[in-house]
């Protein structure tokens, strides 16, 4: 018992001593997250399952010793220890049954149940009254504006409701790129055709579908005990279909030349500095906004990573990003003195670091900071890193609008042939998410794509378009309601 204890105490100490080294105190912190394992989304509705679940928990586990309980040298400042602060928790999720049933099983371990105790009022005729499942905490869920259902869609653009992101994507599949890995990896799916001929056939089992069907054997090789032809399946094969898959995604995800492709990663920079900026103005209230969650699905991870250049810092972060994977921005002051609303720091003594891991965060494998946009630098100053994320944030609903070429619906406020303020300042970011398409065929798209959702013939204007539509067979399958949300 002894040396056990002698033991622990010398592993605890580089703990401690890093503890009290670190001469720093978390603000804030936004953090987005990737749902657990789920099934194949070929065959949908696409469900978490327990395996799932037991991922994000342990990720919720390892987010809570890290930023809430008390003894942590990374906890954020007058954030509530035990019982939950609504007002200090931001947490969103498309609507999504992957994604919400992900954030709900995270935020049990975040803030986990208090007990009985803690939990039991009396009423006024002296009736006590105790919380269900041992004080367990109810945090809302907010909705995420895009992304529903996109565990059942199988396109990334799917549901971006972004025109040019669409037609951008779409790109890629008349593209010479694409073309070339058609035809080099067309031996390479034929002869997976005995494992996979449940879902897929000659016509689909091709590189056109590299992430379906890698999504399907995946599934099948944590969870099926049998599967047909399973000496196919050799170490070298599913390299070989994970690295397929990647490079299919990524490149719907991401374009260097034309940046609008990317436009998960565009909206979701305008929240991580709107909500740090809230989180700045608030300073250090009791009530004040301290952590943000969003849980999403890979495709916003590979459109962040292409925009803040980190593909140039690991090539890992054009894979598709693991279950359970998490993105965290760390916003901190150089300093150990305790923070309140009284002695806040300015912004000048406010920096940000990026935080990621790939797979379930945990005590023996906790996330890597990262230099954003090349900067070398793994803490920027609130200025430097704002300023970097407001040159591709589309934070507004016009931005959004006239960077996307939409103008029907909420959009048409925002159409170009308008005026007005909001109108003018959107139009600023056309030519860098746009590539600089003219006003006019700005309309053409706009009315062209209004024409589709009215008539339900996506797949027609497309067709006219001269794009390839994505995965036929199993876009048919995604859902009843067509082509779902696919961010």
């Amino acid at each position: 018992m002894f040396t056990t204890t002698v033991f622990a105490l010398i592993a605890a100490l580089p703990v401690a001593l890093s503890q009290t080294q670190n001469d720093e105190t978390i603000l804030g912190v936004y953090m987005l997250h990737r749902h657990g394992d789920r099934t194949a989304k070929i065959t949908a509705p696409a469900n978490l399952t327990d395996l799932g679940y037991r991922q994000v928990y342990t990720s919720g586990e390892y987010y809570r010793n890290r930023y809430i309980v008390e003894d942590s040298a990374y906890r954020i400042s007058g954030i509530s220890p035990d019982v939950v602060f609504q007002s200090q928790l931001q947490v969103s999720a498309p609507i999504d049954a992957v994604l919400q049933n992900s954030a709900t099983g995270f935020l049990q371990a975040l803030y986990p149940p208090v007990g009985t105790s803690a939990n039991t009022e009396t009423l006024r005729n002296g009736t006590e009254v105790t919380a269900p499942m041992e004080g367990y905490q109810l945090v809302p869920i907010g909705v995420a504006e895009s992304g529903s259902g996109s565990e059942d869609s199988t396109w990334l653009q799917g549901t971006s409701d972004c025109a040019r992101a669409e037609i951008s994507s779409n790109e890629y599949f008349s593209s010479d790129e694409f073309n070339e890995m058609m035809s080099q990896t067309e031996d390479f799916y034929s002869r997976l055709l005995p494992v996979i001929s449940g879902e897929f056939d000659e016509t689909t089992a091709n590189f056109e579908d590299a992430y379906t069907i890698f999504d399907f054997v995946n599934f099948a090789t944590i969870h099926n005990a049998t599967i047909s032809s399973a000496d196919l399946l050799d170490k070298e094969t599913l390299f070989q279909l994970r690295t397929l898959a990647d490079n299919h995604e990524w490149n719907l995800a991401y374009n260097a030349s034309n940046p609008i492709r990317a436009v998960a990663g565009m909206t979701l920079a305008a929240q991580i500095v709107q909500f740090l900026e809230t989180t700045i103005e608030d300073a250090g209230t009791e009530t004040g906004q301290k952590l943000g969650i969003q849980f999403g699905a890979y495709a916003t991870f590979a459109a962040f990573f292409g925009l803040a250049n980190l593909h140039s810092v690991n090539v890992d972060f054009v894979g598709v990003t693991d279950y359970a994977s998490s993105m965290v921005f760390e916003m901190f002051t150089k300093t150990s003195d305790a923070v309140t609303a009284e002695n806040y720091p300015s912004e000048d003594d406010i920096y940000v670091r990026f935080l990621y891991h790939n797979g379930t965060a945990t005590e023996d494998s906790p996330p890597t900071p990262y230099p954003l946009f090349g900067s070398g630098q793994e803490a920027l100053s609130w200025t430097d890193f704002s300023n970097s994320m407001n040159e591709f944030a589309l934070g507004d609903t016009g931005s959004w609008c006239v960077a996307c070429g939409n103008i029907t619906g909420e959009c048409a406020a925002y159409n170009s042939d308008q005026s007005g303020s909001d109108s003018d300042t959107a139009s600023d970011n056309v030519e860098s998410c746009s590539n600089g398409m003219s006003a006019i065929f700005n309309g053409v798209i706009g009315a062209l794509v209004t024409l589709a959702v009215i008539l339900g013939l996506e797949a027609s204007v497309m067709l006219i378009f001269g794009l390839r539509v994505v995965s036929k067979k199993t876009l048919a399958q995604a859902s009843p309601g067509g082509v779902e949300k696919g961010f």
